[in-house]
């Protein structure tokens, strides 16, 4: 069995991507484009990097073994039509930890549509702003795996929002190995924000699409094998993007936010409407359950990102989550065609609590604090369990200056008492989603606080981009330790935490 500390030994490599000089930041195409998401802390970077020995700020813990990974967009070709965040193809960005060392890795996932557009040498894909082609891609629109990353069956597994093909990749290396399959299922697809239950050993997925069925969930066990897949009934197409999870239960989402598809097969455009006048429907089925079993319950419209935590307390199931209660703001004058897109994404949310009662049908919801907040995460040991704590990214709103969506601040909420505690980033320094990582042999037995937050963050006055290290008790005492990384890193979208123990098992 190889030590976690030969992960960190992996041969240093630099590769220079676009056809442009050594060592440019950026692909030199995106100064065509008036598109805030593609400049700045947004511009994609050009190099796969694999840097050993990075130098650290403070000291890093002993105790912190694992490794920090994150997703997130960054084109390698020029758009074909109007850029959207969403479009850009998928980059894994690694931190390895061990011994008071880190190392940092980065690598595409060389997804279907990225392999065909190198073989072309230019984007051949259409965008989310369409108009959508299915003589390209099944899916209409370029599946690009740069939305959510999860670890099992000894690799990691990138997702796209859409329910897109899900890619493996070589967790010491972050070379794609192919597609993750789980036999037995009639459509390789898996939406973003499938959950690894560490206590169980399972992973807990759903799908959706166009078609019926318009929802498929199931589980999975860690050596990727499915365990039970059922079809869910829903009126029509929806776009849930999370689920909920508690030991016995799962909670999936009918959200009022869709699109028409008459629409979308006449024009080839997807026109998403908030219906006001839906409530939220939460699904609730048994953990192996049959899809008559779902129970629904209705609640205040709006429209849900993200969960944080889910668990039982007698008849009532919690689930705690991040509620937006306009997912699509007006958008402002003098924004031209990118009007509609700079307004979805300035993202408007909060942390909020639901709560079901499964003797009486009887829901209780409300928030938990009013401060704009999303990408919220919480122990990974936790999950299904009982929890108090969450940490979320500070987002600006559009009268503080968010024009475009950005993290300024972390924040740890205790959901019991609202209390929050927030650690800014500082005067142009914009920051990642957060992950709990545990300390190493730590268990839910443990205190649910008593390890560490990890994040990136990048500096838009020198593009300097740094992994922070937070105690997770103390997120207003500031990061105990700052890595130093070898590039900008742009920004992204969901990371997760692989324990050390996970990593030597494999490698």
């Amino acid at each position: 069995m190889q030590s976690l500390s030969k992960l960190l030994e992996y041969p240093s490599v630099e590769r220079c991507l676009g056809g442009v000089e050594e060592f440019s930041d950026t692909q030199p195409w995106i100064y065509q484009f008036d598109n805030p998401y593609l400049h700045g802390v947004y511009a994609p970077t050009c190099n796969e990097l694999n840097v050993s020995g990075l130098y650290v700020e403070g000291e890093l813990p002993a105790d912190l073994e694992g490794a920090y990974f994150r997703n997130g967009p960054n084109p390698r070709f020029q758009p074909r039509n109007r850029y959207h965040p969403f479009d850009g193809d998928g980059m894994l960005h690694g931190v390895y930890f061990s011994s008071g060392t880190a190392r940092y890795c980065n690598r595409y996932v060389d997804t279907a549509a990225l392999c065909a557009e190198r073989k072309e040498g230019y984007s051949i894909s259409p965008g989310v702003m369409g108009p959508f082609d299915y003589s390209v891609s099944r899916f209409g629109i370029k599946d690009t795996s740069n939305t959510d990353v999860f670890f099992c069956d000894g690799d990691l597994v990138s997702l796209w929002y859409n329910a897109g093909d899900p890619y493996r990749l070589d967790v010491a290396s972050l070379e794609t190995r192919g597609f993750f399959e789980l036999p037995g299922r009639g459509e390789r697809r898996l939406s973003a924000h499938s959950k690894v239950d560490l206590n169980t050993g399972e992973l807990l997925f759903f799908a959706y699409g166009d078609e019926p069925p318009y929802m498929t969930y199931g589980v999975a066990n860690m050596r990727g094998e499915r365990l039970h897949e059922v079809a869910i009934d829903l009126p029509g197409p929806r776009l849930p993007h999370d689920i909920g999870v508690s030991r016995h239960y799962t909670i999936l989402h009918d959200l009022p936010f869709f699109h028409d598809m008459e629409v979308l097969r006449r024009h080839r455009y997807r026109v998403l409407t908030f219906h006001r006048d839906m409530p939220i429907r939460f699904g609730v089925i048994p953990r192996f359950g049959e899809g008559h079993e779902v129970r629904w319950f209705e609640c205040e419209p709006g429209y849900i990102l993200h969960t944080s935590n889910c668990w039982e307390e007698g008849d009532w199931l919690v689930m705690d989550g991040c509620r937006s209660t306009n997912p699509m703001p007006e958008a402002r004058p003098g924004e031209g065609e990118l009007a509609s897109m700079l307004a979805y994404m300035r993202l408007e949310a909060n942390n909020y609590r639901w709560r079901f009662n499964l003797r009486t049908g009887e829901v209780r919801e409300g928030d938990i604090d009013d401060l704009n907040t999303e990408f919220n995460k919480t122990n990974p040991l936790y999950l299904g369990l009982k929890s108090r704590y969450a940490y979320h990214q500070r987002i600006p709103l559009l009268r503080e200056g968010g024009h475009t969506l950005r993290f300024t601040g972390l924040v740890k909420y205790d959901n019991e008492t609202g209390r929050r505690w927030q650690w800014d980033y500082g005067a142009g320094v914009y920051g990642s989603e957060a992950v709990y990582a545990p300390r190493r042999g730590a268990t839910s037995a443990d205190r649910e606080d008593d390890g560490y937050v990890v994040t990136l963050v990048t500096d838009s006055k020198s593009w300097q981009s740094w992994c922070l290290v937070f105690a997770a008790s103390d997120i207003e005492g500031g990061p105990v330790a700052r890595v130093r990384l070898p590039q900008r890193v742009p920004f992204g979208f969901h990371a997760t935490w692989v324990r050390g123990e996970d990593l030597i098992s494999q490698h």
